[in-house]
């Protein structure tokens, strides 16, 4: 049973107060729960040690040779599989930073998914479950589980480090009118900056100008009006499969500038075998019946299960499926993709019956925990939770 500590105080005001306006959307409060989850500090350590130790093993499952079936397998667009390739095998391509989404259930912590590529919640894991303990005037001894925004600091030092032949600037790219993406990219540019980037400029996707020409080889925005700059290092929280099937032709002008060394990108390519959820499957195969994972299959399961399509988000398109029969159905946009099952997992519950999900974030190693809840299944759109330890 999740045990919750009421939370008194509007969060906006702290934030404001600490200068982390950047760290705030318009929608953010409308989904911050006034209850934090209270947390043993046992507890907290053992979703933070299942995350280090799943991380490992997608590492592991990934074949050496990353042949064509097990990309095929994976669903990864055909036109990235050079990309891919290229950045696994070559560690100046970083992996900064990715979420997963864990059940604390009675047998201990099980994997529901890894959000490998454009995962978001930063600004609400960094900055505003931190702010709300604040904005309830909690005294200064309760503690959270929440490193994040050091841990992409440390990260981005990293990928700088690894590429000094590479002008250190950063462009953030976010999809069109998000200003929840906006905010998310906006987290990482104040890590960037304190990490020693000498620039981090965030813009929409469509502003940025890319080119495989001469002098102007490279990518580019206007920083200013009438004033244009090429940066050598490019953060996209645009996933890598919809610009693979949406722009086939930006797509391969960046592994163009991947190969050439023009450029390098965050997360890299090969972050989407990890955002595959086929490799739920694939870990299940590798790691059978491993206490962190729960059963999962290209193939339909007995009992009871769920069918997540292979790159979908936001809990979209997700079907619940029992003895054979259709459950619950959530509407979304990814009823097309192939289909990975995965045994259903009993999530916590409160008092009233509502589920909580963990989201576990890993920079380099597990550095935060965050939570959303939910009736039924967990949505971009479910409550998310700030946390204590006692």
């Amino acid at each position: 049973m999740i045990r919750l500590l009421p939370l008194s105080g509007d969060v906006e005001p702290a934030l404001h107060r600490l200068g982390w306006d950047w760290a705030m959307e318009d929608a953010c409060a409308t989904y911050l729960a006034r209850e934090a989850v209270v947390l043993t500090e046992a507890a907290a350590e053992e979703l933070l040690q299942a995350a280090d130790s799943l991380y490992e093993m997608y590492v592991q499952a990934v074949p050496d040779s990353m042949p064509d079936d097990f990309l095929q397998q994976l669903g990864i667009p055909q036109n990235l599989w050079q990309a891919v390739r290229h950045t696994w095998n070559d560690e100046r391509h970083w992996h900064l930073y990715g979420r997963f989404d864990l059940a604390a259930t009675a047998e201990g912590p099980k994997l529901v998914e890894f959000n490998a590529d454009t995962a978001t919640s930063l600004p609400e894991t960094a900055v505003v479950q931190w702010a709300s303990l604040m904005a309830a005037g909690r005294p200064e001894d309760q503690q959270q589980a929440n490193g994040l925004f050091e841990g992409l600091e440390l990260q981005l030092r990293e990928w700088l480090q690894l590429n000094p032949d590479l002008e250190p600037s950063l462009l953030l790219v976010h999809l069109p009118d998000s200003e929840e993406d906006e905010t998310n990219c906006t987290v990482v540019a104040e890590a960037a900056r304190a990490a020693g980037f000498a620039t981090a400029h965030v813009c929409s996707v469509d502003a940025m100008q890319v080119s495989l020409d001469g002098e102007d080889r490279g990518a580019w925005a206007e920083i200013a009006p009438n004033q244009w700059q090429r940066f050598g290092f490019v953060f996209k929280l645009v996933p890598w499969e919809l610009l693979a099937e949406e722009e086939p032709e930006l797509t391969n002008d960046l592994t163009q500038l991947l190969l050439s060394r023009d450029l390098i990108i965050a997360n890299p390519p090969y972050s989407l075998i990890f955002q595959s959820k086929a490799m739920l499957a694939r870990l299940w195969e590798v790691f059978p019946h491993h206490p962190l994972l729960a059963e999962a299959s290209l193939t339909d399961l007995n009992g009871h299960y769920v069918r997540k399509p292979l790159f979908g988000r936001e809990g979209q398109s997700l079907t619940e499926i029992e003895a054979g029969q259709v459950r619950h159905a959530e509407p979304g946009d990814y009823d097309e993709q192939p289909q990975v099952r995965q045994q259903w997992l009993d999530f916590p519950t409160d008092a009233q019956g509502r589920r909580y999900q963990a989201g576990v974030f890993w920079a380099g190693e597990a550095c935060a925990i965050g939570f959303r809840r939910a009736e039924g299944i967990i949505t971009n759109l479910s409550e998310f939770l700030p946390h204590l330890l006692e």
